[in-house]
């Protein structure tokens, strides 16, 4: 698609407009669209609305940010490109570190992936948003009347009923920035990006990078204990109530015993007494078991993507997104309440942890380990 004409706005409340306006006169955005009710009940929903009916005349597709994130001044011409790219599709800048849909953006910066399709049981990362201006309609006429006042679980849901989740980008060139929730979201702790990075360079990653759709397996941490998104054959098993590692092992091609004997064997000793002293041994096991099945599902996803031959700038950036994915892995895998006091040296001790499970995960399939797992699940990657 060459006639991409994209219109832009940053939502916001009277509390929060001069950083609104601010952040739109940084990123050249078109306009700033102020809550039509700022008396009235907190609702994200109704100030989204408002700000997807702003759209340029003639424009065809629409970008929206929320007032409370950073991001580049070539932020424009990457939604550009990233449109061009994908014209019909909802495209999403950014995703939270603490999600399935950050797990989801882990493992594909992992595989090499420059988009993955959102999980669609999760609410849809809203803080920077661009749609084509048809879909931005009739998600205007979908969500109408809707008494649910979070945006981003109506565009989940107006997205499920569509049948096609939104792409996230990989890496993000949008992050979220500490502010005060009008919401009432305080009790999520500090929200960061899953996969940070903000140099021009990115634009090649999203213009040329594949598309992970469907993962197949997608390991997550939820409040300080290991998850899996699995799909058994009756549908996502523990699409609500969050499937717990062990539950989920049958599905992921493994068993409990082969992982107990991996963290016996090939966890570094010290490093585990190292994160059991700072933050507890039980959450020691479940970060380097989750970080273990992760390595496992991408080299799973590696192993049946088709060869490519990559020039060595790519490589070089392939490798640079994986290191802003690893490096959000450990901090964000600890309840809310912990990670605001979590020192230099701690997130540089969780970063050598989760590195040393990646690698078990990889090693375990490639048969680095006497214990090779069966292939269990499907990828598929477009």
């Amino acid at each position: 698609m060459t006639d991409v004409r994209i219109s832009s706005a940053v939502m916001t409340h009277p509390r929060r407009l001069p950083r609104a306006r601010e952040l739109a006169a940084e990123l050249g955005l078109d306009s700033v669209v102020v809550d039509p009710d700022p008396d009235g009940p907190p609702s994200a929903l109704r100030t989204a609305l408002a700000a997807w009916a702003a759209v340029t005349p003639g424009a065809t597709h629409h970008l929206v940010l929320q007032d409370d994130v950073a991001a580049p001044a070539f932020l424009r011409d990457l939604v550009r490109c990233s449109v061009r790219r994908h014209p019909a599709d909802a495209l999403a800048f950014y995703a939270a570190w603490n999600t399935r849909n950050g797990a989801a953006v882990r493992l594909a910066a992992l595989v090499g992936a420059g988009w993955v399709r959102g999980v669609p049981e999760e609410f849809t990362p809203t803080q920077a948003v661009c749609l084509p201006v048809a879909m931005a309609e009739e998600f205007r006429r979908y969500a109408r009347g809707s008494t649910d006042r979070h945006d981003d679980e109506v565009l989940s849901a107006y997205l499920r009923h569509t049948g096609r989740m939104s792409l996230i980008a990989v890496p993000h060139p949008v992050e979220h920035i500490d502010t005060d929730s009008i919401a009432g979201f305080e009790w999520h702790g500090v929200r960061r990006s899953a996969c940070p990075l903000r140099e021009p360079g990115i634009a090649a990653a999203l213009e040329t990078g594949r598309v992970l759709e469907r993962p197949g397996g997608l390991p997550y941490m939820r409040r300080g204990e290991g998850h899996a998104r699995v799909e058994g054959p009756d549908g996502v098993i523990g699409t609500r109530g969050h499937a717990h590692w062990t539950v989920a092992l049958p599905y992921l091609g493994c068993s409990e015993e082969q992982v107990h004997r991996l963290v016996r064997d090939g966890r570094p000793a010290d490093l585990a007494a190292a994160v059991g002293r700072d933050f507890g041994h039980h959450f020691a096991d479940e970060l380097w078991i989750h970080c273990l099945l992760l390595g496992l599902q991408a080299a799973r996803l590696t192993r049946c993507s088709p060869e490519q031959r990559r020039h060595p700038a790519a490589d070089r950036l392939d490798r640079r997104i994986r290191a802003a994915a690893v490096a959000t892995l450990g901090v964000s895998s600890l309840p809310p309440e912990a990670r605001q006091s979590v020192r230099p040296d701690q997130a540089a001790l969780l970063k050598t942890y989760v590195r040393s499970g990646l690698r078990c995960g990889r090693g375990w399939l490639d048969g680095a380990s006497p214990l090779v797992p069966r292939q269990g699940g499907e990828a598929h990657d477009a």
